[in-house]
C-alpha cells in the first residue's frame, strides 16, 4: 500500500481521480445535464486507465506477457460488457451492435496502430511474435464470416424470417463461444510455447512492480469503477452527441469504443513505448476476438433473458465490411513480425477513413 500511496501522491495524471466521485455526485444531483456528465465521464476514465495500465504491468511480471495482456483484455472488456448490458435493458440494439462492431475495429485498428506508432517513435524497429497475431487475426475472420452470414441472409427475399434469423443467431453463437473456449486451451496449455515472447530488448524506464496480489485486486476494483463511470457516460452520451453534432452511428461505433477501452489502451501503449510490443499485441487483437467470439454471443444469449426483444446478429451491412476490411489489414500489417511507426499510421489511416465516414453520415 506504501508504494501505491507514493504514485498516487507523485504522478499528477492520477490527481484526476477527483473526477470520478464527481462524475458519481453529478450522476445523482443533475442527471438532466447530460453534456456535463459526458465530460465529467470521459476525464473520470483517464486516470483509472492509468491506474489499470499499471497494475497490468506488475501482474504481468509474474505471469508473462501472454498471461498479462489476456488478464488486461478480460477486465477491460467487462467495461464493454456492462456498457451493452445497460443498453440491452432499455432495447437499443442497434447501439449495442454498433458498440460491438466498434470495439473490434477500435482495438484492432487505433489501439494497435497507436501502439505501433508509439513505440515507434522511440525504438527505431520493434519485435513481437507473428504467431500470436496469427491465430488472433485467424479468430477474428471466423468472427466475421459468422456476422456476414446472417446480414447476408436478411437481405435474401424468403430467408429474412425473423424467427429463422434468431436461430441462427443462436447458432453462431454456440459456435463462436465454443471456438474461443478452445482458443483458450490451444494457447495457453497444449501449445502455450508457440506464444512465447519475442523479448523486445530492454524495458526501457521500469517502474517498480506492485505486489502481485495488491495488483490483482486493484485490478478488479478499478474495473468496477470504470464500469460504473463508463455507464454514467453511455447515459449521456446520445444526448450530448445531439449537443456535439454526431450521429449515432459514430457515438456507437467510435465516441463508445474509445472511452470503453480506454484502460486496455493506457496498458498496450505502455507496452509499446518499454519496446514490450508482445503485450500490446496481446491486449488490443485479444481484446478484439474476445468482443467477437465471447461477449457479442454472451450478448445474444442474454437478450433473451434481459432485453425486450431478443438480440441477432444482423448487422449493418457497412459494419461487417468494415470489421473485414480490418481483419485483412491487421494481418497484412502484422505478418512479419516486425513494426516501426509507419507500421501504425497505416492501421490509423485506416480507421480515420472509417471514423470520418460515420461522422459525415446523413442522419
Amino acid at each position: 500500500m506504501v508504494i501505491l500511496w507514493k504514485e498516487l501522491r507523485h504522478n499528477k495524471l492520477y490527481w484526476f481521480l477527483v473526477f470520478v466521485p464527481a462524475v458519481l455526485v453529478a450522476e445523482q444531483v443533475a442527471p438532466e445535464s447530460h453534456t456535463l456528465l459526458f465530460v465529467l465521464s470521459v476525464v473520470a476514465v483517464v486516470p483509472l486507465a492509468g491506474l489499470m495500465s499499471r497494475a497490468t504491468e506488475s501482474v504481468a511480471v509474474k505471469t508473462g506477457d501472454l498471461i498479462g495482456g489476456l488478464l488486461n483484455a478480460t477486465l477491460g472488456n467487462l467495461t464493454e460488457l456492462v456498457i451493452t448490458i445497460a443498453a440491452l435493458r432499455q432495447g437499443m440494439l442497434d447501439l449495442v451492435k454498433a458498440a460491438l462492431a466498434g470495439a473490434i475495429v477500435t482495438n484492432t485498428l487505433f489501439m494497435l496502430g497507436a501502439s505501433f506508432l508509439l513505440g515507434g517513435l522511440r525504438h527505431r524497429a520493434q519485435e513481437f511474435n507473428p504467431q500470436t497475431a496469427r491465430v488472433q487475426s485467424g479468430m477474428l475472420l471466423l468472427a466475421t464470416i459468422a456476422l456476414l452470414i446472417p446480414s447476408a441472409m436478411s437481405r435474401v427475399e424468403g430467408a429474412a424470417v425473423p424467427r429463422f434469423l434468431q436461430q441462427l443467431s443462436l447458432g453462431l453463437s454456440v459456435v463462436l463461444m465454443a471456438n474461443y473456449g478452445l482458443s483458450l486451451l490451444f494457447s495457453l496449455k497444449t501449445h502455450r510455447e508457440v506464444f512465447a515472447s519475442a523479448g523486445g530488448g530492454g524495458h526501457g524506464e521500469e517502474e517498480e512492480a506492485w505486489p502481485f496480489s495488491l495488483a490483482l485486486v486493484l485490478l478488479i476494483v478499478i474495473t468496477v469503477v470504470v464500469a460504473l463511470v463508463a455507464e454514467i457516460f453511455v447515459e449521456s452520451v446520445q444526448e450530448a452527441a445531439l449537443h456535439l453534432g454526431m450521429t449515432p452511428q459514430f457515438v456507437g461505433f467510435v465516441v463508445v469504443s474509445l472511452v470503453g477501452g480506454a484502460a486496455e489502451m493506457a496498458a498496450a501503449f505502455s507496452g509499446a513505448r518499454k519496446n514490450r510490443l508482445d503485450i500490446s499485441v496481446g491486449i488490443a487483437m485479444g481484446s478484439s476476438t474476445q468482443i467477437a467470439l465471447f461477449v457479442a454471443p454472451l450478448l445474444v444469449f442474454l437478450s433473451y433473458v434481459l432485453a425486450p426483444t431478443p438480440m441477432d446478429l444482423v448487422f449493418p451491412g457497412g459494419a461487417v465490411l468494415m470489421v473485414l476490411l480490418s481483419t485483412l489489414t491487421v494481418s497484412l500489417v502484422t505478418s512479419s513480425g516486425r513494426a516501426a511507426w509507419y507500421s501504425g499510421v497505416q492501421l490509423l489511416a485506416v480507421y480515420l477513413v472509417f471514423a470520418v465516414t460515420l461522422y459525415l453520415l446523413p442522419q
